[in-house]
């Protein structure tokens, strides 16, 4: 695999932390998954396993399908842009696209760090020939941009915009930072639809999902691409501080070199790549309200999923 410079740049700037004598080295950024096509592939593998459809996938699809009619009602009768962020393959997006087919005028904007991702989902929303669905420049972005793309869409007789944060998006990064992102580009009167999992705290059962090898084959190709080897580090998940932190503990020393810097791994070295936040019923409600003052959260029957529908 190429030798990935973006990674290795952020390993040198975060460096390491101690906890107690281990070395505890943090690359924890939802960015990093995505940057190669495999990379976006084995996500979608990860969501195709049997644990992670049924933990995680299956509860938030369950979530939409049971109050879609409810959500589609408030939207009203405009032309609406429904703006898809972390859009993946396009698979939730798909729900209310379907739903919405020949009752509103519809225009679909997928929004991904991945190439890859957009690709999937502009394909898979181009056969529902349900509507407009958008190709420029910003496809393939971060949140930073939305700014600017929901300035451009609501062009013409499409005023109204729908954002799609799916998929436990949020939970991948700090809540306030991109909260405040994402309603600084909304419009009065636009509609923000939330996907998250909940701190129920049952540990065992948050961990479950993350407990699988389809996640370790996404997730490892982070340190591979920074020349640590698949057989030298030893996956492994915890709930910590509220959220998820996936991790990988290193076996053996190793020396990395990458143009004119080395680093050390000493064997027992942790490796943190991935977070997921959660939030309990109570905080997650209250951070909803926080920033829209017309929330309405539906919850799944076990309490481990939500769903946020905020109005601006």
């Amino acid at each position: 695999m190429q030798f990935n410079d973006l990674i290795f740049r952020e390993l040198i700037k975060r460096g390491y932390t101690l906890d107690g004598n281990t070395r505890v080295w943090n690359i924890a950024d939802s960015k990093l998954w995505y940057l190669t096509p495999e990379q976006a592939q084995a996500f979608l593998d990860l969501e195709q396993s049997e644990a992670y459809q049924k933990d995680v996938i299956q509860r938030e699809i369950d979530l939409i399908n049971g109050n879609i009619d409810e959500i589609i009602k408030k939207l009203g009768k405009k032309p609406i842009n429904i703006i898809d962020l972390g859009c993946g393959d396009g698979k939730k997006a798909a729900l209310f696209v379907k739903k919405l087919k020949g009752k509103v005028k519809l225009r679909y904007c997928p929004i991904d760090i991945s190439y890859y991702m957009v690709e999937k989902a502009l394909e898979k929303l181009k056969k529902l020939n349900a509507g407009e669905v958008v190709e420029f420049k910003w496809n393939i972005s971060d949140f930073e941009n939305l700014e600017n793309v929901s300035h451009l869409l609501r062009m013409g007789e499409f005023r109204n915009n729908l954002f799609l944060l799916l998929g436990n998006t949020l939970g991948n990064f700090e809540i306030n930072e991109l909260m405040y992102e994402v309603k600084s580009s909304m419009g009065d009167g636009d509609y923000l639809l939330i996907g998250n999992g909940l701190d129920t705290r049952k540990s065992e059962q948050i961990l479950r999902a993350y407990d699988n090898p389809f996640l370790d084959n996404l997730l490892s190709k982070t340190l591979t691409q920074i020349g640590l080897k698949k057989e030298d580090i030893e996956y492994g998940a915890r709930f910590k501080n509220s959220r998820v932190e996936m991790y990988y503990t290193v076996k053996k020393n190793t020396k990395i070199e990458f143009l004119d810097k080395t680093v050390y791994f000493d064997k027992g070295d942790q490796i943190v790549v991935a977070l997921s936040y959660k939030y309990d019923s109570h905080d997650f409600k209250k951070f909803m309200k926080m920033y829209f003052h017309d929330v309405k959260v539906y919850v799944s029957s076990d309490g481990s999923y939500a769903l946020a529908l905020c109005k601006k």
